[in-house]
């Protein structure tokens, strides 16, 4: 393959993606995004009808393009959505939608990427971009075979109506099992089932929101290595609402659950309940399993990296994880300071390899 006009292929087209193509055309490379979808928002448009972001305005757009609005007003799932499709219009890069990549493979320095719909694109690099949302994870609970109810990851939930007037335990301790479960309350009689208490950080501080107190500390960039120091489980942001609804009762919280039943649950008091709907906000993994012919992810199918940038294969990074360099990593405010670490490291594999062909 000839490094010195294939393209790097940036693999997912949501806020990590764009981030990438960007640091990739500024570094003098040509980049080519490949999203699974039908337009380059990534996983935005299909989160649940309410989701309203926990960082305002100012604190949610990606790296010199400022977030339209009020820059103090909280952004909802489809204002992100729409946001990120104008940044797309304005990059000047190609951009391939309802290109899903099924496969990536070594071709001398370079890559193979092919996609589900038979294409192949050589690529003298690649950035793993997809994020996590399309793999989902469900935990292991002794009967949940034979429940008869519904049973759904968060993922699929999208908005309250059709669970109203039932009986709705949801998993999680995490902002969006307490969105969740909070909205809906107003429609069902809901439990949220948690290993711990729910733990609530203040969404304001001295008259300005926590996201203004992580810039100026410098939280927002402390080393991942140093965060388990400061983060240790889920912390639900909170304005005060969340709390209330769980003191007053409206909100009920109570251990998980043991095991699930066909009609219900076993509480781990050993009484049983029978529920109509369990949701699970159990978190995601990364959804890279199309890497896995190159031998870059570990048997629990994460990737091996450093920073972002592959420990097993030169010219292969990411973008996107959590935690991947900092605490603001998988965010629109953070995302950018990792896509110009991870594309120096890929750009310089590029130019090396140039080079050693004598291209």
């Amino acid at each position: 393959m000839n490094n010195s006009s294939a393209p790097v292929a940036v693999i997912g087209g949501g806020q990590s993606g764009l981030a990438a193509a960007r640091a990739v055309r500024d570094a003098g490379l040509r980049p080519v995004v490949l999203e699974a979808g039908d337009r380059p928002a990534g996983s935005w448009p299909h989160y649940y009808d309410s989701l309203t972001l926990f960082s305002p305005a100012r604190f949610s757009a990606l790296a010199g393009v400022p977030f339209p609005g009020d820059p103090d007003h909280y952004p909802r799932r489809d204002e992100v959505t729409a946001y990120l499709q104008r940044f797309a219009a304005d990059l000047g890069v190609e951009i391939r939608t309802g290109a899903r990549v099924e496969s990536v493979t070594a071709d001398g320095a370079g890559f193979l990427v092919r996609t589900a719909d038979g294409r192949c694109l050589p690529a003298a690099g690649v950035v793993a971009a997809t994020g996590s949302f399309s793999n989902p994870h469900l935990p292991q609970v002794a009967g949940s075979e034979g429940f008869a109810g519904r049973s759904l990851h968060v993922a699929d939930y999208r908005h309250p109506a059709p669970y109203a007037g039932q009986r709705v335990v949801v998993v999680g301790a995490g902002n969006s099992a307490v969105q969740v479960a909070h909205e809906l309350a107003s429609v069902a009689t809901v439990t949220l089932a948690t290993r711990e208490p729910v733990r609530f950080l203040p969404q304001r501080r001295a008259g300005r929101d926590l996201h203004h107190w992580l810039r100026v500390t410098g939280f927002d960039r402390l080393p991942a290595a140093w965060l388990t120091r400061f983060v240790d489980g889920a912390l639900v942001l909170d304005t005060g609402r969340y709390a209330r609804a769980l003191a007053s009762g409206r909100l009920d919280r109570r251990p998980v659950f043991t095991a699930l039943e066909e009609r219900g649950v076993v509480w781990a008091d050993g009484s049983r309940e029978r529920i109509d709907a369990v949701i699970w906000a159990t978190g995601y993994r990364p959804a890279v399993g199309y890497l896995s012919g190159l031998g870059a992810l570990r048997p629990d199918g994460s990737p091996r990296h450093d920073g972002g940038v592959s420990t097993t294969r030169p010219g292969l990074v990411y973008l996107g994880l959590e935690f991947q360099r900092s605490f603001s990593s998988n965010t629109l405010r953070g995302v950018a300071r990792d896509a110009e670490h991870v594309v120096s490291a890929l750009a310089a594999h590029v130019r090396g390899a140039v080079a050693a062909a004598g291209l």
